[in-house]
């Protein structure tokens, strides 16, 4: 049977190319909200680091109603460190939309997601975006999209998918570029014409894969999937299967069933074929698991999510401020939100090492282990983080392998000769370079992960803020050799205490300080970069020693180079292999390992 009053569709695209300002359109255009309602710009961008970075980093759904059919949105991030979460969501839809900028064209997530949806056999509408830029040239996209489509092999029927040309910034959409601009119409008449309604037997054993689990510290977790057959209801007694998991069955009651309804969760009684709900009451439940009846448990089959390529350790702060700043701080405490952050987010993992006060946490990249480390520490987490490592596999001739990206790079003409400099210095292989509109000149790389480590920072000044990078995970393949992360040494405080004027203006001479006068510091902590490779020891402590004589230029005010602000991001691009960062609710602080000057001398001979 068919559901013809509903659809399910995920919103796809390259970060950036505005997901989630089209599903703020379409839920304005279909009524959501009041006429006098105050509306926040990214609606579906809800927790705050999503707001400050303009990035998705969860997906989300909602539902909207266009001529009594119910339409079911998910909108996904654009990063491919988050794919995890593309990847999975994928299963509960039965049609895509691809969102391509009319300026940029398909970027290389462009290809990752629609590559995923092509091998679920999804069809997809194609939604060129942003064609009021004045320079968009959503002709050529067209072409563009259409080669991508034939790259990765679709079929016949995937080619000949609709184009629909919008601005969800001014809210029109429309199916011909010469149509004049109204509203959002004609992509609704899309979807409900061209995305095909879900099936399945009503009447059937309840069969729900679950695609995406929330958690709520009320209700504990609840699992989010598309109801594949039968009808699911509250109270009703089920059975928990797993596709990768054959030894896994467990007898659950559902104890709560939501739908989504504009923003909102709706409570209901009973949901069937189709429909895709929120299920809460079950406590262990994962991502893959299948909700069955009792008769009958068939699994449903669920793709295994991308390993993770990248791993840092989260330790407990041991540094002579430990415990001054931080609400939670114990090695338990960390350990219970690192297992819990597991909860909801598949692609990481988090493994306990040989010391109990230090877990190896694996992610997707750079970025997704930021985000964790900014959510922890808003929460009032304090603890030390080592710089991250890639992930290595060997083969069967023991032969080590590296993760390695493909980095596609838009820069203006005059800055290719460095960034090329910069890229092979990390073991990065040049394999095209073409020009793109407005002067810029496309790069691509093949490079190892770990030349990518600490190298973003580096292409905005490079580029001087004007350079593009998106980078993808490639393959594994054979280990490139040693690399040196960092060409610059460190500045570090000579003794525990506060920085005062006189001690930081004689140390300013000696490289770029990240302190200012009147905080506090300790022996071994890093306070500065010296331009030079080695590290120097610097006392900033020093007061100016006071005599009975007075000299002319005594009294002259001592002028400060303003510090060096750091990021979270750059101070984990900034750290070396001897080096841990210290995160506290209130301060970044890097410091070396080993904090005894004597200690660290005999440490870097042994090396």
């Amino acid at each position: 049977m068919k559901r013809e009053d509903v659809r399910n569709v995920a919103i796809i695209a390259h970060v950036d190319h505005g997901k989630t300002t089209l599903v703020d359109e379409l839920l304005k255009s279909s009524g959501v909200f009041r006429a006098n309602q105050e509306i926040v710009e990214r609606v579906m961008d809800s927790n705050d680091i999503e707001r400050e970075r303009g990035i998705t980093i969860l997906s989300k759904n909602t539902a909207v109603f266009y001529k009594d059919i119910k339409i079911n949105i998910i909108d996904t991030p654009g990063h491919a460190d988050f794919g995890g979460e593309v990847e999975r969501v994928l299963k509960m839809v039965n049609g895509v939309i691809l969102v391509v900028d009319a300026y940029e064209g398909p970027m290389p997530q462009t290809k990752f997601v629609l590559k995923k949806a092509l091998e679920l056999d999804l069809p997809a509408i194609v939604c060129i975006n942003k064609i009021d830029r004045p320079e968009a040239r959503p002709e050529e996209v067209i072409d563009e999209v259409l080669e991508l489509f034939m790259d990765l092999d679709a079929s016949d029927e995937q080619l000949d998918c609709p184009f629909v040309f919008a601005s969800a910034r001014a809210g029109f959409a429309k199916k011909e570029l010469a149509d004049p601009e109204e509203d959002m119409r004609p992509l609704f008449e899309t979807i409900v014409d061209y995305i095909p309604a879900p099936e399945g037997n009503p009447e059937a054993d309840t069969q729900m894969l679950v695609s995406t689990i929330d958690y709520n510290e009320y209700v504990g977790r609840i699992g989010i999937g598309k109801i594949d057959n039968g009808t699911v209801r509250v109270n009703q007694e089920c059975v928990i299967v797993n596709h990768h998991d054959p030894d896994k069955l467990r007898k659950v009651k559902i104890g709560k069933l939501y739908q989504f309804d504009g923003l909102n969760r709706v409570e209901v009684s009973e949901a069937t074929v189709g429909d895709i709900v929120a299920v809460s009451g079950i406590t262990d439940l994962h991502i893959g698991d299948t909700i069955c009846s009792l008769e009958n448990p068939q699994s449903i089959p669920f793709q295994k999510i991308s390993e993770p390529t990248i791993a840092m350790n989260f330790m407990v702060n041991d540094s002579p401020l430990a415990g001054q700043e931080g609400k939670y701080v114990t090695s338990r405490h960390i350990r219970e939100r690192l297992f819990r952050e597991l909860n909801t987010d598949v692609s990481l993992r988090v493994e306990e090492t040989d010391s109990p006060d230090c877990f190896k946490v694996s992610g997707r990249g750079e970025l997704h282990l930021s985000v964790l480390i900014e959510n922890m520490r808003r929460e009032g987490y304090e603890f030390a983080v080592s710089k991250a490592e890639v992930l290595y596999k060997y083969n069967e001739r023991n032969q080590k392998l590296e993760p390695m990206e493909l980095a596609y790079i838009d820069v203006p003409e005059e800055f290719t000769g460095i960034v090329i400099q910069k890229l092979t210095s990390r073991k990065g292989e040049l394999q095209g370079m073409s020009p793109v509109s407005g002067g810029y000149t496309r790069l691509e790389f093949a490079i190892p992960s770990r030349g990518l480590i600490g190298y973003r920072g580096e292409f905005l000044t490079d580029t001087k803020g004007n350079g593009i990078m998106n980078t993808i995970f490639d393959d594994y393949a054979p280990y490139k050799g040693d690399l040196n992360y960092r060409k610059t040494g460190s500045l570090i405080a000579y003794e525990s205490g506060e920085t005062i004027t006189y001690g930081l203006f004689n140390a300013q001479e000696r490289g770029l300080l990240f302190v200012g006068p009147g905080e506090k510091v300790y022996g071994g902590m890093v306070i500065g970069q010296n331009p030079k490779a080695e590290d120097i020891e610097v006392n900033v402590c020093k007061t100016k020693k006071l005599t009975n004589t007075r000299s002319s230029s005594a009294d002259e005010a001592l002028k400060l180079v303003p510090k060096k602000e750091m990021s979270l991001e750059q101070c984990l691009e900034f750290i070396d292999t001897d080096e841990l960062l210290e995160v506290t609710p209130t301060n970044l602080r890097i410091r070396k390992k080993i904090l005894d000057p004597t200690l660290r001398k005999r440490a870097s001979f042994k090396k």
